[in-house]
């Protein structure tokens, strides 16, 4: 019965993308769903943009260990990243009327720096695309009893497939019905085995001393950088991406675009918090649990104890989580790849070339992230790197470029470049203080000292 459920959702899942490609007559169709997302639709798919393989899997893993520290990247930056993104960015680029957030680069700072944008986003979404790629090939291990590598690739072959067909609009619609899942399959979850645990309170009070410190007991030069990179890496290394840019882009007005951003980032911070609960009310029912792979507790503990309903609702939810998170992921450099790169080479490409260009990159994503995933399979790794990518090198000619009128095309590069080599760099030598750190210092100084070299 259970495979049969997921079977079932998973041909809905490539019925309603098929569907959805009914809607697809532009680029601006495919890439941003035509501006046309209503609130209710902007909101869930926003909310969908990292809720995927970490979430459920690789942050109540880190949980357990090493309790609320070792999870402030994941969800509590993630909130903040969307969060931010309301507040402060989406206005100003729901008004550019742009289509990539690449975009921006060359009408703020010319086509070079379009180019050199377009070449560092694209590659830092294959670690992220990965990391749900393995995750769907560990729910093949622990469902159907399929090899790793199989699994990898019949999920990423399914949402490939649906992605290709419905772009944005295969995206926001199923975000909505995945999420309206995610949430109910979460929420049943914890409501049994709150029951099961003896209520919250003793849940929470089982836990060591020091498990629910929110800040480091000790504020030293080290400790304090490894905190504030654990809220940056995504907090503000998520903005300059092309994922959360076209899901806020295609809300209707800049009005549903700041309140989706918002809205999407509390509720983010709610759900998100469910998954780290449910795994400790699982260990503490079912201590032998942490014997396992401690990324498997909830999907083990759910197949082996838990009645046929939920496991049918919560493998929906995780399914519906990793698919929201890749789709989306997938379309982003896709579209990248063909306005900002392939019309450099071809700049007279008709709109229906360009779509074709975005529908073959999206094949051309897939593929690169299927090989990243059987190679690497760690997925707290793949997705702290991919967040670290932007941080470094994007984040700062894209503020100074919206609020610093002086920031010029000298600066932009030098950013760019220096902040990705120096990230980089540190990231072979294994360096103690964290490399992100000396990425962005590397950027905040080439972008300045580029800029007042170029005006003297």
């Amino acid at each position: 019965m259970l495979l049969t459920c997921i079977a079932l959702y998973l041909l809905l899942n490539l019925a309603v993308g098929l569907w959805a490609s009914r809607r697809v007559k532009t680029t601006e169709d495919f890439v941003l769903a035509g501006r046309r997302l209503s609130f209710g639709l902007a909101t869930m798919v926003t909310f969908a943009t990292w809720f995927g393989s970490e979430t459920m899997m690789g942050a109540p893993a880190q949980f357990v260990e090493g309790g609320l520290l070792a999870v402030i990247e994941e969800p509590f930056g993630a909130a903040l990243c969307l969060i931010l993104v309301g507040l402060v960015y989406a206005k100003i680029f729901y008004r550019l009327k742009i289509i990539t957030f690449c975009d921006f680069f060359r009408n703020r700072f010319g086509r070079s720096a379009e180019v050199l944008s377009a070449a560092l986003i694209v590659p830092s979404y294959f670690g992220w695309i990965a990391a749900q790629f393995v995750a769907m090939g560990v729910i093949g291990q622990v469902i159907f009893g399929v090899s790793l590598q199989t699994g990898i690739l019949a999920g990423a072959g399914m949402v490939t497939l649906y992605t290709l067909t419905g772009g944005m609009w295969s995206v926001s619609i199923t975000d909505f019905l995945h999420n309206l899942i995610l949430i109910a399959g979460l929420g049943i979850l914890t409501y049994l085995l709150l029951d099961q645990s003896g209520g919250l309170k003793q849940v929470l009070a089982a836990q060591p001393e020091g498990f629910f410190r929110f800040v480091p007991k000790t504020f030293s030069w080290q400790s304090s950088a490894e905190y504030f990179v654990a809220w940056a890496t995504i907090g503000l290394g998520s903005i300059p991406q092309q994922d959360i840019f076209q899901r806020v882009m295609a809300a209707k007005n800049e009005r549903v675009a700041v309140r989706a951003s918002v809205t999407a980032g509390v509720l983010y911070l709610t759900v998100a918090l469910l998954p780290l609960l449910i795994a400790l009310m699982a260990l503490r029912l079912y201590p032998e649990l942490r014997q396992g792979d401690l990324k498997l507790i909830i999907p083990t503990m759910v197949l082996r104890h838990a009645p046929l309903l939920v496991q049918i609702l919560f493998f929906g939810a995780l399914v519906s989580a990793l698919l929201s998170t890749a789709s989306g992921a997938i379309l982003a450099p896709a579209a990248v790849t063909g306005e900002n790169l392939v019309k450099q080479v071809y700049p007279n490409l008709s709109d229906k070339q360009t779509l074709a260009v975005i529908r073959a990159s999206v094949l051309g994503v897939s593929l690169a992230s299927v090989w990243m995933a059987l190679v690497r399979q760690d997925i707290f790794e793949l997705v702290s790197e991919s967040s670290a990518f932007s941080l470094v090198s994007l984040f700062v000619p894209m503020t100074a470029g919206l609020y610093w009128k002086r920031a010029n095309r000298t600066g932009c590069l030098l950013s760019m470049a220096l902040g990705w080599s120096v990230w980089f760099l540190c990231l072979q030598l294994g360096t103690t203080f964290p490399p992100v750190l000396y990425g962005l210092t590397a950027s905040v100084l080439g972008l300045v000292g580029g800029t007042y070299l170029k005006q003297t």
